[in-house]
């Protein structure tokens, strides 16, 4: 069994950005990341973003509204960040406070600065293996981190566990692309599900993204299965100084001993969808010197 560290992998992205960007002439990427109100987990998410953008290179600019922003207000700062021509990306923060629809707000963000893949328009092009579009983060993190692991999806069966449009969706997508390291038979699973272990023992590669800690068990999985545990669960643990853990969809365990590869949690998926906005986020910027 072997642990697919997604810390590293990002690492190596990471690396390679600031390479990039260390070459490029003239003013660098800029993405702009607003954050609605003082969610605590929204805190620390934007921190970790305008960290690992100042790693690259990358122009951060922190916009903090209020709280009792309106939903017109928020979409008209929306606007003039998508008429700024020196702002390359945008990342509107969730959870927004409620009262605000979260998916008008994303389809506001024009589609060319959408690092965050959740456009209409984004989803679209990925349907149509349009390169030039966005694809959202976590997905292509798992696509990054699966390619990099040397594990290749060509004729192989890949079960998606959960049909959001932020994972599961795009990871089916991704996976059956028409590509040397795609090409994969992709079955989609999710709470209307019909005799779900039988289906998940039928994965060579299994992407769990259900939201339910330890769910996928020993008996869900063969022998030999590759695992993407995109879950982030907090548990109760009094021998914790927080009171929690965190844990993913998938028990570890029991299941780790059964794979050929699996990633952890934390330090698996989580660090690849900060490293994947960032690389969206510099290809954004070429793409707006090129227009």
């Amino acid at each position: 069994m072997e642990i697919i560290d997604g810390n590293q992998v990002a690492a190596e992205i990471v690396a390679e950005l600031k390479a990039e960007v260390a070459g490029t002439a003239g003013r660098k990427p800029c993405i702009a990341l607003v954050r609605v109100g003082d969610d605590p987990a929204s805190i620390s998410y934007v921190k970790k973003k305008e960290k690992t953008a100042a790693d690259i290179g990358i122009e951060s600019r922190l916009i903090f509204p209020p709280v009792t922003i309106t939903q017109d207000e928020l979409c008209a700062l929306i606007d003039t960040l998508n008429a700024d021509a020196t702002v390359d990306g945008i990342l509107v923060q969730s959870p927004l406070p409620k009262g605000i629809n979260e998916v008008a707000v994303f389809r506001r963000i024009a589609a060319e600065k959408d690092v965050d893949g959740f456009h209409t328009l984004n989803l679209g092009k990925l349907a149509q293996e349009d390169e030039t579009g966005f694809v959202a983060c976590t997905p292509a993190g798992i696509m990054e981190l699966l390619q990099r692991a040397k594990v290749s999806l060509s004729g192989k069966h890949v079960v998606v566990l959960g049909r959001s449009l932020i994972v599961g969706k795009p990871a089916a997508l991704l996976a059956v692309q028409r590509k040397q390291w795609a090409n994969a038979t992709v079955t989609i699973c999710h709470s209307q599900t019909k005799d779900l272990p039988a289906i998940t023992r039928q994965a060579d590669v299994l992407i769990a993204a259900i939201g339910k800690a330890e769910f996928v068990t020993a008996d869900m999985v063969k022998p030999g299965v590759v695992v993407i545990d995109v879950g982030v669960n907090r548990v109760p643990d009094a021998t914790k100084k927080t009171g929690y853990r965190l844990t993913g969809d998938v028990h570890f365990p029991s299941v780790s001993p059964l794979c050929a590869k699996i990633t952890p949690v934390p330090g698996g998926v989580g660090p690849m969808t900060v490293a994947m906005l960032m690389k969206n986020t510099v290809k954004a910027f070429r793409q707006n010197r090129a227009s």
